[in-house]
């Protein structure tokens, strides 16, 4: 059994982890509710876009536009978004077995790895990395994933890759976060058949090709914006939570030692006593 300085010496440890755990906590709390924000002020136009992106896409002449080219698929890049720190809980982990299971049906995979865990994710699986990117920080901008929907656009347009998918964790709620893996080229409906669709006719104003080419980059950027916004928030939330618990179990632990504690104590002070109680009789009866 351990003696009662070696209990209180874990106790202090514990405390002192439970003050860190809590501290974390709050810091996590107050960015996820930050980052909720921006998810929910952007999802809307998100979805809107990819709306008109669905709509659009299918009856538009791919001659006058790359992004629309369809062609047979020899192989796919797929943009795997993660965070760049630990203690997130399982999240990093659900989202890359998820997309190691939808990559088993591709023949081909080249990855852009966004964040620290998904580059050393990449680097375990030998994967072909074309682009790396980390430290997009809490508060990114359009500026700053910018630079990967431009990276994507160009593997698909240099036919290096005949699809791109996203790869990312979105935020449902604080205790919910989904991995999503979402086609974003070619732009094609992602959830209906094109021959039920019915027909739609729009007129351009130019011209298709300059309507197309000014509005299909922005929406891959818009894409994959949101993506980042999702993960941060999931990232957020899943700290939260995971610090959360570990307070709570750093709390019981803390319970049971001191109770380990308190009867490490009354035993040494029961034994004291009757060592005394025994030398006081042996000297009575001397």
């Amino acid at each position: 059994m351990p003696s009662e300085r070696d209990l209180r010496r874990r106790l202090r440890s514990i405390r002192n982890i439970r003050q860190v755990t809590q501290a974390m906590q709050t810091v996590a709390a107050s960015r996820m509710r930050r980052a909720q924000t921006a998810v929910a002020a952007s999802r809307p136009y998100e979805e809107r876009l990819r709306t008109v992106l669905n709509d659009l896409g299918p009856y538009a002449d791919p001659e006058f536009e790359p992004l629309l080219a369809r062609r047979p698929v020899k192989r796919v890049l797929v943009v795997l978004v993660t965070s760049d720190r630990g203690l997130v809980g399982a999240m990093n982990t659900n989202l890359l077995r998820a997309t190691l299971r939808f990559i088993q049906t591709k023949p081909a995979v080249s990855w852009l790895a966004v964040g620290r865990k998904g580059i050393a994710a990449v680097r375990r699986v030998r994967g072909s990395a074309v682009a790396e990117f980390q430290g997009l920080g809490d508060r990114p901008t359009s500026t700053d994933t910018g630079v990967i929907s431009r990276v994507l656009r160009d593997e698909f347009t240099s036919a290096n890759v005949d699809e791109v998918h996203l790869a990312f964790t979105r935020f449902v709620n604080t205790l919910r976060q989904v991995p999503t893996i979402r086609r974003i080229l070619p732009l094609v409906p992602e959830e209906e058949d094109i021959d039920e669709l019915p027909p739609l006719q729009y007129i351009f104003e130019p011209d298709p090709a300059t309507v197309l080419n000014a509005i299909l980059p922005r929406l891959i950027d818009v894409t994959v914006y949101q993506s980042v916004l999702e993960s941060i928030a999931s990232e957020q939330s899943a700290r939260m939570v995971a610090m959360r618990n570990a307070t709570e179990n750093a709390g019981e632990l803390i319970d049971e030692l001191q109770l380990a504690s308190n009867k490490a104590r009354q035993s040494k002070i029961t034994k004291e006593m009757l060592e005394i109680a025994s030398g006081a009789e042996a000297l009575a009866k001397g």
